[in-house]
């Protein structure tokens, strides 16, 4: 029998470590091969990990609520048989058998102590935000409650506590300084960490009545919460609003749509007319496609569209079209379904999520003529498509102007005021309604 280490995957270029938010397998069970053993979460996506190896849980490292980096090992799992070379490429193969086993159950040992040591017995498990073992470990020593752990302004990403922001805070505390007099990060994240503290504080005085349902918020739930929150502190947000006449890809597209599906096995959906028309608009107005790094502007060179989508639980999460400036109407046609489809099925992976520059929500598809949305940080604008309504309309002609019916629909355009000025963010959706407005109705596939 051989013991077989299941690590943490790489999950993408940008993302480092994830959170365990559920075991599937407890110790004692069997795996097969590419079976599912736990469930992790990031930043925004949720994700299972799958077993290399057919075997026997034998230890778990981790337990629910650990943050672990990618590349550690979460699980031992025993096999029949050899180790994959892979994983067994640290031991020292000159060693024979008995030694090898006897080096390796040493080594697995260890890990399981030290993983063990890190989580430590202080139960943070009521915690409103995700902590690291090592900053749980450190509270624990140095004997800090949860509510002392909750006051401490993180300077991570996403206002999370590293072990510089714990050790501060402890070495202050032995000076008789509080929390609150401690020295305070600069950082917007830290900022915004402190404003959310204030408004949780707010929401605890709420007393309900014996016939108020209490519903805990969701993981995910929360992070969009702290998103929007951020959001509103970090942008000026500013809105346009335009009407565009959209009667030619109305028709046009109930001419071709089935066409469309027989010859590419596609629905031909309003969406990516709609995001070739803002990848065009992008590359007329590049200043748009920009975001803000303290007193600097950083100007991306790929335009990648985030695609807002709404997941089976109601919550929200925008996958991107890389380069969509790059893609035909076919191109754009295939990834939109694409990610829709995964987004719907809980199936997108890290990388899906990352890299956006610009977004585009469909307020529209609850029947909404226009909205206001809030800028997914760290971009600085986003585009609201409302629905598309029969009305009736002036037309101009040369003959002059009579009544008919048009199919219209409102573009909302939220922008960042500290960087976009209101003649950029007016023109930015001018331009991209008039690449709506002049769609070729006799356009081929």
């Amino acid at each position: 029998m051989a013991k077989f280490e299941l690590k943490l995957p790489k999950m993408g270029e940008s993302v480092a470590e994830a959170t365990i938010t559920n075991w599937l397998k407890e110790v004692g069970d069997t795996i097969e091969a590419d079976e599912p053993v736990l469930e992790i979460a990031t930043d925004k996506v949720d994700s299972e990990v799958p077993s290399e190896v057919e075997g026997t849980l034998v230890e778990r490292l981790f337990e629910a609520d650990d943050v672990v980096q990618v590349g550690q090992t979460i699980a031992i799992i025993e096999i029949e048989g050899e180790l994959p070379a892979d994983n067994d490429d640290e031991l020292d193969l000159d060693l024979d058998e008995d030694d090898r086993k006897d080096e390796y159950a040493d080594e697995a040992a260890t890990i399981v102590e030290n993983a063990k040591e890190t989580a430590g017995s202080k139960d943070f498990s009521e915690a409103s935000r995700f902590y690291s073992p090592l900053v749980k470990n450190i509270a624990k020593e140095e004997g800090i409650s949860l509510d002392e752990l909750e006051s401490i302004e993180g300077t991570g990403k996403d206002g999370r506590v590293t072990k510089d922001d714990i050790l501060s805070y402890v070495e202050n505390r032995d000076t008789g300084i509080s929390a609150n007099q401690a020295p305070k990060a600069t950082t917007a994240a830290s900022a915004n960490t402190g404003k959310m503290a204030e408004a949780k504080a707010k929401s605890e005085t709420v007393i309900p009545s014996g016939e108020d349902e209490i519903i805990e918020m969701s993981r995910m739930g929360k992070m969009i919460a702290h998103h929007m929150i951020e959001s509103t502190q970090t942008s000026a947000h500013v809105q346009s609003f335009i009407e565009v006449d959209v009667t030619n890809i109305w028709n046009w597209r109930n001419k071709n749509k089935n066409d469309f599906q027989k010859k590419e096995g596609e629905k031909l959906t309003f969406t990516p007319i709609f995001m070739e028309a803002v990848a065009k608009a992008i590359r007329d107005f590049p200043m748009i496609n920009i975001s803000v790094d303290g007193d600097k502007i950083i100007k991306k060179k790929n335009i990648n569209l985030g695609m807002a989508a709404a997941l089976p639980d109601g919550n929200l999460i925008v996958p991107v079209i890389r380069n969509a400036d790059q893609l035909n109407l076919v191109g754009l046609a295939k990834k939109v379904n694409d990610l829709a489809n995964r987004a719907r099925q809980n199936k997108l992976k890290p990388d899906d999520i990352q890299g956006g520059t610009y977004t585009v929500t469909n307020v529209g598809t609850f029947g909404s003529i226009m909205g206001t949305p809030l800028i997914n940080q760290p971009q600085v604008a986003i585009l609201a498509l409302g629905a598309i309504r029969k009305v009736p309309a002036v037309i101009e002609t040369p003959d002059g102007d009579f009544i008919g019916i048009r199919y219209k629909m409102f573009l909302s355009h939220s922008y960042d005021h500290r960087v976009v000025n209101g003649a950029l963010g007016g023109q930015f959706v001018q331009r991209v309604a008039q690449y709506l407005e002049g769609f070729d109705k006799n356009r081929e596939i």
